[in-house]
């Protein structure tokens, strides 16, 4: 299948340099090469600027109401399970008002494809802060600087129990593409969060690992089954060290040749080595890049096969059906107690 099968007749309406273009067309790129036909695919959104996508995408799509897109994408999902079912969502429809939906599709396992578009800012409402803007960042509802500390997605997805946890940045088509032919692959709660920037409210919000001279040096995109190596020589890798007053692990940089190398498992149960390998450049405040030299993990760093809540829900109903004694509403009558009158 093309890519421009995917792509409708709506002009698409992002602000010229927004990041959600280049997301928009990975996912295009990426559901041609699943080769999912469009009439086999259901988008669905809840409010925001990324929530816009289902009017661009050449399949069925709801638009539906601030942070209820999770709710509508369970239901759609649970009655059809032979429809693969994206949700497009924002740091501010995903993690504030849609939150209870957020952490419970997770929680559940619902078999969802959902793309979090994180800018750190509202931008539909025109620059309010959003959950995940970094701690004192001003914006028109924190002239002052916000007082709150963010929220990491990472942290809130693995906290849940998640089986699928992916990161990706909107100038970095091909690993984009990859994360999300990944998500759908995953039968389960697929959680992509998609890092773009809003080039009118919030510009340069990841420019630490968005500009290209610097991303080798403060990303790192890791790939199952390959080593954990980065920079710009490739002479950088990532080990686990315990710290001796404490005993907790933590990540450490080492020489690439070094034996204590990592190699990334994105299946291991465990989410232990993926927490560590998620929350690298976040040193609580939302803010990446930090003084310890860890770079910014990018790439599919969670999947692990577990049973999918609408798996499990259509199996109860079958087995139900199967053994009832009563199958249909005649049957059900015929059971009742009744009177003539």
């Amino acid at each position: 299948m093309e890519a421009s099968q995917f792509k409708s007749d709506q002009y698409v309406r992002f602000c010229p340099g927004c990041g959600d273009h280049a997301i928009c067309m990975a996912l295009q790129k990426a559901m041609a090469q699943i080769g999912v036909p469009t009439h086999q695919v259901a988008v669905i959104s809840g409010i925001g600027c990324s929530s816009r996508m289902p009017h661009y995408l050449n399949t069925y799509g709801f638009n539906t109401i601030h942070g209820r897109g999770g709710a509508i994408a369970t239901g759609v999902k649970t009655s059809h399970p032979e429809l693969t079912v994206w949700q497009m969502s924002g740091d501010g429809d995903c993690l504030a008002i849609g939150g209870n939906h957020f952490i419970h599709e997770i929680r559940r396992n619902v078999d969802l494809n959902v793309c979090m578009f994180n800018n750190r800012i509202y931008g539909l409402t025109k620059g309010q802060y959003s959950p995940t803007s970094p701690k004192g960042f001003v914006s028109k509802s924190s002239p002052f600087g916000t007082v709150e500390r963010p929220f990491v997605p990472a942290q809130l997805v693995l906290g849940t129990g998640g089986t699928f946890f992916a990161r990706t940045l909107d100038v970095d088509m091909p690993t984009t593409v990859d994360c999300l032919v990944a998500a759908q692959q995953h039968k389960g709660c697929s959680i992509v969060e998609c890092l773009v920037n809003c080039v009118i409210f919030n510009n340069g919000t990841h420019a630490l690992i968005a500009d290209r001279d610097q991303r080798a040096e403060h990303a790192i995109v890791l790939k199952h089954g390959e080593k954990m190596i980065f920079g710009k020589e490739k002479d950088k890798g990532l080990a686990v060290e315990i710290d001796p007053l404490t005993f907790v692990p933590k990540m450490v940089v080492v020489a690439a040749d070094d034996p204590r190398v990592l190699v990334h498992d994105a299946s291991q149960p465990d989410p232990t080595l993926h927490r560590l390998l998620a929350l690298m450049g976040n040193n609580g405040d939302g803010l990446e890049v930090t003084g310890d030299g860890l770079p910014v993990a990018l790439g599919v760093i969670r999947n692990v096969e577990m049973e999918s809540y609408d798996e499990a829900v259509n199996k109860q109903i079958r087995d139900v059906r199967e053994n009832a004694k009563v199958k249909t509403f005649d049957e059900l009558m015929t059971t009742l107690e009744s009177w003539t009158v």
